[in-house]
Protein backbone atom coordinates (compact mmCIF):
# COMPACT_ATOMS: atom_id res chain seq x y z
CA UNK A 1 0.00 0.00 0.00
CA UNK A 2 1.40 3.15 -0.85
CA UNK A 3 1.07 6.49 0.91
CA UNK A 4 -0.33 9.56 -0.16
CA UNK A 5 2.92 11.74 -1.06
CA UNK A 6 0.80 14.96 -1.64
CA UNK A 7 -1.12 16.84 0.91
CA UNK A 8 -4.15 16.91 -2.12
CA UNK A 9 -3.53 13.58 -2.04
CA UNK A 10 -4.16 13.25 2.25
CA UNK A 11 -7.06 15.63 1.60
CA UNK A 12 -8.99 13.28 -1.48
CA UNK A 13 -8.59 10.16 0.80
CA UNK A 14 -12.03 10.14 3.56
CA UNK A 15 -11.17 10.71 7.13
CA UNK A 16 -12.28 7.58 8.31
CA UNK A 17 -9.72 5.67 6.03
CA UNK A 18 -6.60 7.96 7.63
CA UNK A 19 -6.54 6.14 11.09
CA UNK A 20 -7.22 2.50 9.33
CA UNK A 21 -4.26 3.70 6.46
CA UNK A 22 -2.21 4.86 8.47
CA UNK A 23 -2.16 2.13 11.17
CA UNK A 24 -1.47 -0.54 8.95
CA UNK A 25 1.50 1.24 7.87
CA UNK A 26 2.52 2.31 11.56
CA UNK A 27 2.82 -1.58 12.02
CA UNK A 28 4.80 -1.96 8.83
CA UNK A 29 7.18 0.43 9.95
CA UNK A 30 7.66 -0.79 12.94
CA UNK A 31 8.35 -4.53 11.85
CA UNK A 32 10.66 -2.71 9.43
CA UNK A 33 12.58 -1.19 12.03
CA UNK A 34 12.10 -3.92 14.28
CA UNK A 35 14.05 -5.72 11.26
CA UNK A 36 16.84 -3.08 10.78
CA UNK A 37 17.34 -3.54 14.59
CA UNK A 38 17.95 -7.05 14.55
CA UNK A 39 19.87 -7.17 11.44
CA UNK A 40 22.01 -4.73 12.71
CA UNK A 41 22.96 -6.26 16.44
CA UNK A 42 23.42 -9.46 14.88
CA UNK A 43 25.60 -8.70 12.28
CA UNK A 44 27.55 -5.82 15.38
CA UNK A 45 27.35 -9.05 17.66
CA UNK A 46 26.77 -12.80 15.89
CA UNK A 47 25.84 -15.22 18.12
CA UNK A 48 28.03 -18.73 17.16
CA UNK A 49 30.77 -17.03 15.65
CA UNK A 50 33.23 -19.31 16.35
CA UNK A 51 35.05 -22.85 14.92
CA UNK A 52 34.03 -25.78 16.82
CA UNK A 53 36.88 -27.98 16.91
CA UNK A 54 35.50 -31.68 17.05
CA UNK A 55 32.51 -31.11 14.76
CA UNK A 56 31.11 -34.69 13.60
CA UNK A 57 30.74 -32.01 10.36
CA UNK A 58 31.64 -28.96 8.65
CA UNK A 59 30.59 -27.33 5.01
CA UNK A 60 31.60 -24.09 3.35
CA UNK A 61 29.57 -21.75 1.78
CA UNK A 62 29.75 -19.18 -0.66
CA UNK A 63 27.52 -16.46 -2.57
CA UNK A 64 30.23 -15.33 -5.43
CA UNK A 65 27.37 -12.34 -6.46
CA UNK A 66 27.43 -10.40 -3.03
CA UNK A 67 31.45 -12.21 -1.83
CA UNK A 68 29.62 -13.83 1.13
CA UNK A 69 32.03 -16.68 2.29
CA UNK A 70 31.42 -18.71 5.64
CA UNK A 71 31.71 -21.94 6.87
CA UNK A 72 29.34 -24.19 9.01
CA UNK A 73 30.05 -26.31 11.86
CA UNK A 74 27.61 -28.55 13.40
CA UNK A 75 28.25 -31.30 15.83
CA UNK A 76 26.20 -33.82 15.91
CA UNK A 77 25.00 -36.35 19.02
CA UNK A 78 22.95 -39.06 17.83
CA UNK A 79 20.31 -37.15 15.66
CA UNK A 80 20.53 -34.56 17.41
CA UNK A 81 22.44 -30.96 16.37
CA UNK A 82 24.40 -30.85 20.03
CA UNK A 83 26.23 -27.72 18.73
CA UNK A 84 26.22 -25.49 15.28
CA UNK A 85 28.62 -22.25 15.00
CA UNK A 86 30.02 -20.53 11.70
CA UNK A 87 32.83 -18.57 10.66
CA UNK A 88 33.42 -16.46 7.83
CA UNK A 89 32.63 -13.08 6.26
CA UNK A 90 29.81 -11.27 4.59
CA UNK A 91 27.28 -8.98 4.43
CA UNK A 92 25.20 -7.91 7.56
CA UNK A 93 22.15 -9.92 6.28
CA UNK A 94 24.05 -13.07 5.32
CA UNK A 95 25.82 -12.59 8.77
CA UNK A 96 22.77 -12.11 11.04
CA UNK A 97 20.97 -14.91 9.28
CA UNK A 98 23.78 -17.33 9.87
CA UNK A 99 23.75 -16.03 13.78
CA UNK A 100 19.62 -16.72 13.92
CA UNK A 101 19.88 -19.60 12.45
CA UNK A 102 22.29 -21.39 14.87
CA UNK A 103 20.45 -19.91 18.00
CA UNK A 104 17.29 -21.63 16.27
CA UNK A 105 18.73 -25.25 15.14
CA UNK A 106 20.86 -25.88 18.09
CA UNK A 107 19.27 -28.40 20.11
CA UNK A 108 16.92 -29.68 17.26
CA UNK A 109 17.05 -32.90 15.68
CA UNK A 110 18.29 -33.70 11.88
CA UNK A 111 14.88 -33.85 10.74
CA UNK A 112 13.50 -30.18 12.87
CA UNK A 113 16.48 -28.35 11.68
CA UNK A 114 15.86 -29.59 7.95
CA UNK A 115 12.29 -28.89 8.28
CA UNK A 116 12.88 -25.19 9.47
CA UNK A 117 15.21 -25.18 6.43
CA UNK A 118 13.25 -25.48 3.84
CA UNK A 119 10.37 -23.42 5.87
CA UNK A 120 13.18 -20.69 5.83
CA UNK A 121 13.98 -21.34 1.66
CA UNK A 122 10.55 -21.22 1.31
CA UNK A 123 9.36 -18.18 3.06
CA UNK A 124 12.86 -15.93 1.41
CA UNK A 125 11.63 -17.35 -1.98
CA UNK A 126 7.73 -16.45 -1.69
CA UNK A 127 6.31 -19.84 -1.41
CA UNK A 128 5.12 -19.53 2.03
CA UNK A 129 3.30 -16.75 3.78
CA UNK A 130 4.58 -16.49 7.38
CA UNK A 131 1.30 -14.38 8.42
CA UNK A 132 -1.46 -17.09 7.22
CA UNK A 133 0.22 -20.87 6.86
CA UNK A 134 1.60 -22.59 9.70
CA UNK A 135 5.00 -22.51 10.07
CA UNK A 136 8.14 -23.00 12.80
CA UNK A 137 9.98 -20.13 11.93
CA UNK A 138 9.40 -18.02 14.86
CA UNK A 139 11.67 -15.12 15.46
CA UNK A 140 13.13 -16.24 12.00
CA UNK A 141 9.88 -14.58 10.33
CA UNK A 142 11.68 -11.50 10.40
CA UNK A 143 13.33 -12.29 7.24
CA UNK A 144 10.31 -12.32 5.65
CA UNK A 145 10.54 -8.90 4.40
CA UNK A 146 14.11 -10.21 2.22
CA UNK A 147 11.72 -11.22 -0.38
CA UNK A 148 11.03 -7.70 -1.55
CA UNK A 149 15.33 -7.53 -2.36
CA UNK A 150 15.92 -10.34 -4.51
CA UNK A 151 19.67 -9.72 -4.70
CA UNK A 152 19.34 -10.28 -0.73
CA UNK A 153 17.86 -13.70 -0.79
CA UNK A 154 20.58 -15.51 -1.47
CA UNK A 155 22.45 -13.80 1.23
CA UNK A 156 19.70 -14.55 3.90
CA UNK A 157 19.58 -18.43 2.59
CA UNK A 158 23.43 -18.45 2.35
CA UNK A 159 24.04 -20.42 5.95
CA UNK A 160 20.72 -22.18 5.44
CA UNK A 161 22.29 -23.57 2.51
CA UNK A 162 25.39 -24.65 4.18
CA UNK A 163 23.49 -26.06 7.02
CA UNK A 164 21.48 -28.38 5.01
CA UNK A 165 25.11 -29.77 3.05
CA UNK A 166 26.95 -30.49 6.63
CA UNK A 167 23.98 -32.03 7.50
CA UNK A 168 23.92 -34.32 4.19
CA UNK A 169 27.44 -34.48 4.83
CA UNK A 170 28.56 -32.42 1.67
CA UNK A 171 31.38 -30.10 1.96
CA UNK A 172 30.81 -27.26 -0.25
CA UNK A 173 27.69 -25.20 -1.43
CA UNK A 174 27.24 -22.13 -3.39
CA UNK A 175 24.39 -20.25 -3.97
CA UNK A 176 25.02 -20.00 -7.79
Amino acid sequence: MELPCSKSELAMNSKSSLPNHYEKNKGMSELSDLYQETILEHNKNPRNFREIEDATRSADGNNPLCGDALRVYVDLEGDTVKDVAFKGSGCAISKASASMMTQVVKGKSKDEAEMIFDEFHKMVTGGLDVETEENHLGKLKIFAGVLEFPARVKCASLSWHTLHAALHGEEIVSTE
